[in-house]
């Protein structure tokens, strides 16, 4: 499963990201970061697929995109 990394610091809470993810895993979070800026996070640990459309979007570079292998199995929970 590919997922999402935020680096709040560099987020200023634009809110691009939360309009292209076709799986609505990012939202405003209640948290501020050190410049005051209300960050982004993920509403749900699963369902990542890689598309990274939101690090592509991200004005500030605050999103990486880990994808997994092709045919990487997922591990046994």
């Amino acid at each position: 499963m590919s997922r999402i990394v935020l680096q709040e610091s560099r987020c200023k809470g634009c809110l691009l990201c939360t309009t292209v993810c076709p799986e609505e895993l990012l939202q405003q979070s209640q948290r501020l970061n050190a410049s005051g800026f209300r960050v982004v996070e993920t509403n749900r640990e699963n369902g990542c697929t890689g598309c990274a459309f939101c690090a592509e979007i991200c004005p500030d570079y605050a999103i990486t995109v880990y994808r997994s292998k092709k045919g990487a199995k997922e591990p046994a929970t």
